[in-house]
């Protein structure tokens, strides 16, 4: 199989829905019961250039194995569940040591996934109240239900990650651009985050191919060593 071009690491604790997204972009279904053993990776033809999406286990036991999937990557998406908190958390305490083996201008992607459930959590209370789903006011329930991590939360992660790798802002894509909130069962945001960060590699692809080695080697001048002859006196 032929070397990608790029490769792009998807981190985050157990159960925020990584393989679930990884899996709505590429084979377009949504499974709600799946679990990574160790890790495993898909091949996406983007343009010209093939770009590997690994998807790591966020259990404990498989935890020691992200630095080695992230080893230079040239992306990584650090995913988190908005209705838990502690996934956040987890992201800068767990998860963003793994990817100092990621090349030095790696980008970073904040996600916030299961959007969906804050929504399915407004209809049920809605229901609960006897309201219809789309009816407010008149003693109803409001239909949003707050969120329990902000996107404000995440784009301060991200600021703190810049800083954790000693990169300037000015030098890097804006926060506003770099944290998605999505659901990998309805879709929302999946094809956005993923074609985003393709776009964003493959200039770095093509500055990675103009200042490291020659990817062939030339052998039209190679000359053999001289044998000599066999033996103690040789």
């Amino acid at each position: 199989m032929k070397k990608p071009d790029g490769k792009i690491v998807l981190l985050g604790d157990m159960n925020v829905g990584k393989t679930s997204l990884l899996q709505r972009y590429m084979e377009r279904r949504f499974s709600d019961t799946v679990s990574t053993v160790g890790g495993a990776f898909y091949l996406k033809q983007w343009r010209s250039y093939n770009i590997s999406i690994w998807d790591t286990a966020g259990r404990e036991q498989f935890h020691g194995l992200g630095s080695m999937y992230c080893r230079g990557a040239t992306a990584i998406i650090l995913t988190y569940d908005v209705n838990h908190p502690q996934s956040l958390v987890e992201l800068e305490d767990r998860f963003l040591s793994l990817t100092d083996t990621a090349s030095t201008d790696c980008l970073f992607a904040i996600v916030g996934n299961k959007v969906d459930l804050r929504e399915n959590g407004a209809a049920e209370s809605q229901e609960k109240e006897g309201c219809s789903p789309g009816l407010a006011g008149a003693g109803c329930a409001s239909p949003k239900v707050p969120k329990q991590v902000q996107l404000e939360d995440a784009v301060a992660l991200y600021k703190k990650i810049l800083k954790y790798k000693m990169l300037d802002e000015k030098d890097m894509p804006a926060a506003e651009q770099m944290c998605f909130e999505t659901s990998a069962k309805s879709g929302h945001n999946v094809d956005l985050l993923f074609e985003t960060l393709f776009d964003m590699v493959v200039p770095m692809i093509l500055r990675q191919r103009a200042q490291g080695p020659p990817q062939t080697v030339d052998i039209s001048n190679y000359k053999p060593p001289k044998r000599t002859k066999s033996g103690c006196c040789a």
